[in-house]
């Protein structure tokens, strides 16, 4: 029997860090030091990662990175207390759980804290792994990169400037154990390239970036990463101050996801709770139009944010939040969801060891319109209009609280359904509210981007919008 300390833990061992199951019996282990009166939950990470920027046809840096580290939470009497270190050393995981007892101990009673208990919904496999991974070396990273920013240099005779290319994978294992029953693991491997330039004709220039991503290398598309920054680029030479009235609007895939990442903020259970999302009080009424169909769905293999389990270790699942224009429900976690008198939807998050779970979205979508409904088909049925292919200051322009919606766009006009001149300095202005009873196509081409949503070329009618 190997001596132990009083708190219960061994006095002196040797940290299992090695691979597969490791991170499981890890964490098992420390949750197995919990004392008789106090809920455990023991949350284990660690990851590599490479980095490699290239400029004018030369490596600028290159970095490679391993990480490890553990969060614990322990609840003791309704109190909740957190720590987390940057490592796996077994002696500072003693340490740590020391010091989430400690702050356990100073926290507030909360009737409403407490730790994930089984629910019994099965998982469903998610595999975002990929093997191959490991075995590509550095040198056809470094090849790739160059090729990416030589093919995106050459792609047009006004490309002026690469102004950066980038690639960049990742490898993360995690695993998590409660007192309470839980105990699960995921992992998944990560890679991307991305490319930026500048176009320029006369005094004018205009920037436009592109990237493809994927679980690794041989998932990415080089050629259709540096196409695209040369085309939104290019296609804005000449841009001029657009008109001003109220119009339909047309956002492009990359608007979308974005505009669905800062709509997913108020679908979060605990922002309702707290009265921080413009949902609050509306569940079973119509906000928005017949086409708006939201869904949360992390098990979903081509989400980027897929996952069998969400961040307290229950099996990830389908959640439809706005149904044909009526809003059905939130996301929760278990402490949100205790709060609000429901089960957790199986919809913790959380950014890493470092942070304690909360409710959010991993794989929002909005339904597809018609198929075959691309681009084109979008634009073609909206008939005249302005077409967004990028947009600023969404975090301070965009409210998830009071819904006010105002930004600032560049892109293109559309005229008798197709793509016209480029305008620039234009403010699009709305309310998520109306801009959901005003959505006026939905696309089919549904693309899957880094982040927790997806997106297609969506277009919403009368909207404002600010130019010359």
């Amino acid at each position: 029997m190997s001596a132990t300390t009083g708190t219960g833990r061994p006095a002196s061992t040797t940290a299992d860090a090695g691979t597969g199951g490791d991170l499981l019996r890890l964490a098992e282990r420390v949750a197995g030091w919990a004392g008789p009166e106090e809920e455990v939950e023991v949350f284990v990470a660690r990851g590599e990662e490479t980095e490699i920027r290239a400029y004018e046809g030369q490596v600028e840096s290159l970095t490679s990175a391993t990480s490890a580290g553990v969060g614990i939470r322990v609840v003791s009497d309704h109190r909740l207390g957190f720590a987390w270190a940057g490592t796996l050393d077994e002696e500072l995981l003693g340490a740590t759980l020391d010091a989430a007892r400690d702050n356990a101990r100073y926290a507030t009673p909360d009737e409403h804290v407490r730790l994930a208990v089984p629910d019994h919904v099965p998982a469903v496999p998610v595999d975002r792994w990929d093997d191959g991974l490991a075995s590509v070396p550095t040198s056809a990273k470094v090849e790739m990169v160059l090729a990416l920013e030589a093919r995106a240099r050459g792609g047009d005779p006004r490309i002026r400037q690469v102004s950066s290319a980038d690639y960049g994978d990742g490898a993360v294992e995690t695993a998590l154990v409660s007192t309470t029953g839980i105990r699960s693991a995921n992992r998944r491997t990560s890679g991307f390239l991305s490319v930026g330039v500048i176009a320029g004709e006369g005094d004018a220039s205009q920037t436009g970036s592109g990237f493809t991503v994927g679980r690794g290398v041989a998932d990415l598309d080089p050629e259709r990463a540096a196409s695209e920054a040369v085309n939104r680029a290019v296609r804005m030479l000449g841009a001029t101050k657009g008109p001003s009235g109220r119009a339909s609007v047309v956002f492009d895939r990359r608007a979308v996801t974005t505009l669905l990442a800062v709509l997913s903020s108020a679908l979060s259970g605990e922002a309702v709770s707290k009265g921080r999302s413009f949902f609050a009080g509306r569940i079973g009424e119509e906000v928005g139009s017949g086409l708006v169909t939201l869904v949360d769905d992390p098990t979903d293999v081509r989400a980027y944010g897929a996952s069998a389990y969400d961040a307290e270790g229950l099996a990830c699942r389908r959640t439809v939040l706005v149904d044909r224009g009526v809003l059905r429900g939130f996301l929760y976690d278990t402490i949100a969801g205790s709060r609000a008198g429901v089960a957790s939807t199986g919809a913790a998050v959380r950014g890493g060891y470092a942070g304690t779970p909360s409710p959010g979205c991993r794989a929002l979508t909005l339904a597809p319109g018609p198929e075959g409904y691309d681009e084109a088909g979008v634009l073609g049925a909206v008939g005249d209009g302005v077409y967004v292919q990028s947009m600023t200051g969404v975090h301070s322009g965009v409210n998830p609280v009071s819904g006010d919606f105002s930004v600032g766009v560049e892109g293109l006009m559309v005229r008798d359904g197709g793509l016209a001149e480029p305008v620039r300095e234009i403010t699009v202005a709305s309310t998520l509210q109306r801009m959901l009873q005003s959505l006026q196509v939905v696309g089919a081409d549904v693309e899957w981007f880094p982040g927790i949503a997806a997106g297609q070329t969506v277009a919403f009618g009368d909207m404002q919008i600010s130019g010359a």
